[in-house]
């Protein structure tokens, strides 16, 4: 992810120090020697789609009315009907966290993929393979499907692919690019982690 403010310091420093000095960052220690993230860790290799993030900001949305109907309806009077719609805005609120939260994350262990209601993982040395293919896929995760690409993580028990993402979901709908480019990412933490 690139950070525009450091991108400005290190020039300012290389300025300071010549064209002959190594590269500094704001810190005062060469790029080699930072360590940005744990290679453990588990990250997305993909930004969230706008479809994603436009509807959970939607459900948020909804969230907030429904609490600050709660509040005009514990101001008139009736607590019990205001608790149900606290109750009902927490509900909504968690599924929000839940659908921006979905996808697919890799760590240097396990590839994870997380659905609304489910999470499935898989450790790499179980991944045969990561491939592409030209397959109806579903449209936004609705019932309707139409011809686009999906990734599938082979494994190497066999049986049914793990189908990772697609080029028709919540996040990579009209994004074709990002839909390449997270394909590349996860074969690239394919090869390294086997």
């Amino acid at each position: 992810m690139p950070l525009p403010f450091l991108t400005a310091d290190r020039a300012h420093d290389e300025d300071r120090a010549g064209p002959e000095a190594a590269p500094l960052t704001h810190a005062g220690v060469t790029p080699a020697e930072v360590t940005y993230e744990d290679p453990e860790r588990r990250r997305r290799p993909y930004r969230p789609g706008p479809w994603r993030v436009g509807g959970s900001a939607v459900l948020l949305l909804l969230a907030s009315y429904l609490l600050f109907s709660a509040l005009i309806i514990s101001l008139a009077g009736s607590g019990s009907a205001a608790w149900v719609c606290v109750a009902v805005a927490a509900l909504v609120i968690g599924f929000a966290v839940r659908l921006v939260g979905a996808g697919v994350r890799a760590s240097g262990r396990e590839l994870r993929r997380t659905g609304l209601l489910s999470s499935t993982s898989v450790a790499w040395q179980d991944v045969a393979s990561i491939r592409t293919v030209q397959q109806p896929v579903r449209l936004l995760g609705l019932p309707r499907t139409v011809q686009g690409q999906a990734v599938l993580a082979e494994r190497t028990s066999g049986g049914t692919p793990l189908t990772l993402f697609t080029s028709h979901d919540t996040d990579f709908l009209g994004r074709p690019e990002a839909f390449r480019a997270a394909a590349d990412a996860l074969g690239g933490w394919a090869d390294r982690s086997r």
